[in-house]
């Protein structure tokens, strides 16, 4: 027996599709078609995970016959067994990894909030050896920002280690998923604005009197923290069933010689290409968009305004410099009309 041959067998055996061994390797479905039609061979790390797998020998997958070994386990009366057909499955654990990252990052933004909400029940109350009235009020805010830091930072490093093992993932999720999580999201943003209400609410009535107005500040930082919970959370859940976009993402973060070197489908592999290098096209222009915009901002910030009525007469710091941040955001609005126009004619190619 062949690679081809023992593959098709080890697959038959654990009753494992090929979406759901894609999956596992990172690869697209159909560069394991190819394997079994021998019509391309995997990488070496592929081999070796595909032996991790189905914990067999390098030999035995390559050149020994795997059925012989298994006791002819996978054919009934000298008949193979077939492979099972089926939906794709999440094998490499994108759903969990995901509700992981839906948890995590709301999480550490609603920390940083609700501490702000509790420093300002100290505002003014207390000082360090004679010093500002507002240090406790300061050592929460940063103790906020570092819980959330807590949370939001190994989330962030998971999802890019998770990116890195599977840069492709075939879509397992169907439509009554997606309805699921349509309709919860939806739930979750009535709850949330609602949340952010009372809040608003609670501000409004102990704000009026100076004595109850910290608890008004505390209670709406508290129920803003909640909504956004809940919307963050739920969109991100939502969001999660964009597969497509996930991998796109994924494209993002590989190196130019991981996209040429990956196992997957060739206008897959063709599509990946183009994006990185659309991407970097974009980053290139914008760049330079952003430089230009620096230039004219601390243009404006130095460079003296002649009077209109006396030329004769400037102002060192005259209107120019008090409208030399508006640089920066009309930068940031040519990156977006940028982008923009560069996604829409990449598409109609």
């Amino acid at each position: 027996m062949g690679f081809r041959e023992n593959l098709q067998h080890l697959r038959a055996t654990r009753n494992m599709t090929q979406e759901q061994l894609a999956m596992l390797l990172g690869v697209s479905r159909q560069s394991v078609t190819k394997w079994e039609a021998a019509k391309s061979y995997p990488e070496m790390d592929k081999l070796l995970k595909i032996c991790q797998i189905f914990e067999c020998s390098l030999d035995d997958l390559v050149t020994g016959d795997v059925a012989a070994l298994a006791g002819n386990a996978s054919s009934v009366n000298g008949t193979q067994v077939p492979v099972p057909d089926g939906p794709p499955q999440d094998i490499c654990g994108y759903d969990e990894h995901q509700r992981m990252m839906a948890f995590k990052v709301p999480t550490g933004v609603a920390a940083i909030l609700v501490m702000c909400g509790i420093a300002f029940l100290f505002e003014g109350s207390f000082s360090f050896m004679g010093g500002d009235a507002d240090t406790l009020m300061i050592v929460l805010i940063l103790l906020g920002v570092l819980v959330g830091l807590a949370f939001t930072v190994p989330a962030g490093m998971e999802h890019a280690a998770f990116m890195k093992a599977h840069p492709y993932i075939e879509d397992f999720y169907t439509e009554d998923d997606r309805a699921s999580a349509r309709r919860d999201l939806s739930r979750a943003i009535v709850a949330g604005i609602a949340a952010i209400f009372v809040g608003v609410a609670c501000i409004m009535v102990f704000g009026e009197h100076r004595d109850t107005e910290r608890q008004g500040l505390c209670l709406l930082m508290l129920f803003v923290a909640l909504g956004v919970w809940l919307i963050v959370r739920y969109g991100m859940l939502l969001g999660r069933m964009n597969i497509a976009e996930y991998n796109k993402s994924a494209a993002e973060e590989l190196e130019m010689e991981d996209i040429v070197n990956a196992q997957v489908e060739d206008e897959i592999r063709d599509a990946m290409i183009a994006h990185k290098r659309s991407n970097k096209k974009l980053g290139a222009i914008c760049g330079a968009i952003m430089i230009a915009a620096t230039i004219i901002g601390l243009a404006l910030l130095f460079i003296p305004v002649f009077s209109v009525a006396d030329p004769s007469d400037f102002d060192p710091v005259g209107t120019s410099a008090m409208w030399f941040w508006v640089a920066w955001p009309v930068g940031g609005m040519i990156c977006g009309i940028v982008a923009v126009l560069m996604e829409g004619f990449s598409r109609e190619k």
